[in-house]
């Protein structure tokens, strides 16, 4: 394991950078415990600033645990059929990602899906209902596959679409999507040859801290009104949005 590690860390490496990721792995766990969204928003823009060996294969790796945490914790409120259509266009744009990354240069696509999210933050702030429907689940199912695979943060579109969906019924079927997404989108990764098992120790390194900031969670989430959760929710699609925009600067 840390001879995989060696090989995907940097070569000044030094215990002050592991920190630095922790910290960020926590507070990203710590806030989609509170809105049942927000690791990838977080960690994604960050990492790629400061961590890029975490992206994507890490991230989604820790993304799967936290998901799967979230879904265990509050298991009864899922909306299933919700569930069956968000994960049908998931699943679609998780292929479409696939021939993305083996075809094509991915920057444009991140730059409109930015741009896109950022204009549907701005009319939901400005009054815009955007209704959970099915038809809407699967078009937010369809580029959180493309976003979450590509970019590794595939939230904002369902921050979006779900926005008025009560806190605890939101957050279960939400994680329950993430779970199985994040899955198809490592799979997918490894298919294309962008995941390797150095990434996927650096991912099982860091669960302590992910599994830390979700705990502590539960401590706030109760605390959160429907609305205050519908605004943490479209403030971070908005930052996770300019986030990744600041990453295909960068790249």
């Amino acid at each position: 394991m840390l001879q995989s590690l060696t090989e995907l860390m940097p070569g000044d490496f030094v215990p002050g950078h592991l920190f630095g990721m922790g910290a960020m792995v926590f507070v990203a766990a710590l806030l989609q415990g509170i809105g049942g969204l927000g690791f990838a928003m977080v960690s994604a823009p960050l990492a790629v600033l400061f961590f890029p060996e975490m992206a994507p294969g890490p991230l989604l790796v820790l993304g799967a645990g936290l998901a799967l945490l979230g879904l265990l914790r509050d298991f009864d409120a899922v909306d299933w059929p919700s569930v069956t259509t968000l994960m049908a266009g998931r699943a679609g744009g998780t292929l479409l990602a696939g021939a993305t990354l083996a075809a094509l240069p991915t920057n444009a696509f991140s730059i409109v899906f930015a741009l896109l999210i950022l204009a549907g933050v701005g009319l939901s702030f400005a009054g815009w209902k955007v209704r959970a429907s099915h038809p809407n689940m699967a078009i937010a199912g369809l580029a959180s596959g493309l976003m979450g695979t590509i970019t590794s943060s595939g939230a904002p579109p369902f921050a979006i679409v779900m926005q008025y969906v009560p806190p605890r019924q939101m957050r279960a079927t939400i994680s329950c999507v993430f779970f199985a997404g994040a899955i198809l989108s490592l799979l997918m990764l490894a298919y294309v040859d962008r995941f390797t098992l150095p990434q996927l120790w650096l991912g099982i390194l860091l669960f302590p801290l992910m599994l830390g900031g979700f705990f502590v969670s539960g401590r706030f989430h109760r605390y959160f009104s429907p609305r205050g959760v519908r605004l943490l929710l479209l403030t971070m699609s908005g930052l996770g949005a300019l986030g990744i925009l600041a990453r295909t600067l960068v790249q």
